[in-house]
């Protein structure tokens, strides 16, 4: 398993690891739920930036409390 750090604006550990369909799978741990994958390593830490981005949007529009920045 690898971790990784997103920009500032996301401060966000990661967990990426090999998938069985062998994709690589992105899990936010202080997201629940957020999970993405990707072809390569790349693609998945790109679609985990998004898929953050999105987490948090939802959570902005709900009016719900943001943890973990």
């Amino acid at each position: 398993m690898t971790e990784a750090t997103f920009p500032a604006t996301f401060k966000r550990k990661v967990l990426l690891y090999p998938g069985e369909d062998g994709y690589f799978v992105i899990e936010a741990p202080s997201l629940p739920g957020c999970i993405t994958q990707g072809k390569t390593r790349e693609e998945a830490l790109a679609n985990a930036e998004e898929a953050i981005a999105l987490y948090i949007e939802v959570l902005q529009d709900r009016g719900e409390p943001i943890t973990g920045v």
